[in-house]
């Protein structure tokens, strides 16, 4: 007989041996991953330092900045987008966040056997016009075929490659307690996006993807308040409450973000509520959040406003001494509540 007062609940096992689709998610699981497997692995050939969205090189006395990114998201092609658009997208934005302009773009494909080749000239061609409209040329790549089944269709490989504008230096360690945080668009337009056209859940004629490149905009606020900008962050895979902890953690701050700021589209709202969703944890494509200094914010503000990509941005939150790398938010119910990294994947393949 089992004794009632000594019994234990067992506890799920955790897989330590093989890759999750969650170590994709930008999660706890991603960052156990890189710091757990990647990195040490790597030893002396990777410098280290906080996670960033690009690398800084300082190369006879340039100061450029570095990023690469795959893109696997299913469904191709969905509203407000298709993985070609959001590869060139991505990758700007990425060296955007380290205050950079960027200069050019490489395009890499791993190509199934049998993938359509009408599809495969669409999505080239989305990448054209997104890197023409961004003035951001696609300079060289990389073509690989693999056998049928050793891919899902087609995977897309960005590499980005900028340079830093002169005087700025935002950087994840650069949060300061009293820092205002803002942002500049709504959240969760993406991830909701995604989901309803590969669900089929009909929210698709109502909303659409967020995707756009930001270089334009970051240039701006840098031009306005080049030393009150401290971080630059787009929010994408994990949503807000990632990037908010990610940053929280390497500057060793506190957050503090109010509910009622958020700017949740309807649409996002209503189907979050419906399937048990936190928009905070849904990813975005073309926003970014930004820890500015408490004397710059007016003027960082009306520089997002001039743009369309800056229209709606508002201040959600601040950074504190107190509670330092965790996040909180102020409910609508006046309560506090901790906003916690996602551990694995909450929607899987967005991007």
């Amino acid at each position: 007989m089992i004794d009632p007062l000594t019994a234990t609940c067992p506890v799920p096992g955790v897989e330590t041996e093989r890759v999750l689709l969650g170590h994709g998610s930008g999660g706890q699981l991603s960052a156990g991953l890189i710091a757990g497997v990647i990195g040490p692995a790597l030893g002396a050939a990777s410098p280290g330092g906080p996670l960033q969205d690009a690398a800084v090189l300082d190369i006879g006395g340039l100061s450029l900045v570095m990023t690469t990114d795959s893109f696997v998201v299913t469904p191709r092609f969905f509203p407000g987008g298709d993985i070609g658009m959001l590869a060139v997208h991505g990758t700007i934005n990425d060296v955007a966040m380290m205050g950079a302009w960027p200069a050019a773009l490489s395009l890499a494909y791993v190509i199934e056997e049998g993938f359509p080749l009408d599809e495969l000239r669409r999505i080239t061609e989305s990448v054209g016009r997104a890197a023409l409209a961004a003035g951001v040329p696609v300079v060289t790549g990389d073509t690989k075929v693999v056998g049928r089944g050793a891919a899902d269709g087609v995977f897309v490989n960005t590499t980005g490659i900028g340079m830093r504008l002169p005087g700025v230096s935002p950087d994840a360690c650069g949060a300061k307690p009293g820092d205002a945080v803002l942002l500049s668009g709504p959240i969760g337009l993406h991830g909701v996006t995604i989901l309803s056209v590969r669900e089929g859940l009909g929210f698709e004629a109502e909303i659409a993807s967020d995707t756009q490149p930001l270089h334009r905009l970051v240039r701006r606020l840098l031009e306005v308040a080049p030393a009150g900008v401290h971080v630059l962050r787009d929010p994408t895979r994990g949503g807000l409450a990632s990037s908010l902890n990610e940053l929280a953690v390497t500057s060793g701050i506190g957050v503090e973000i109010d509910e009622p700021a958020l700017p949740v589209p309807e649409t996002v709202a209503s189907a979050c509520e419906m399937l048990g969703l936190d928009p905070l944890h849904v990813a975005n494509e073309g926003c970014l959040v930004a820890f500015v200094a408490l004397e710059a914010v007016d003027s960082v503000l009306a520089a997002m406003h001039e743009f369309p990509e800056g229209e709606h941005a508002v201040r959600i939150g601040e950074a504190v001494e107190a509670h330092p790398g965790q996040v909180l938010m102020r409910t609508l119910m006046g309560s506090h509540r901790v906003v916690d990294m996602l551990i694995g994947e909450q929607l899987p393949r967005i991007c």
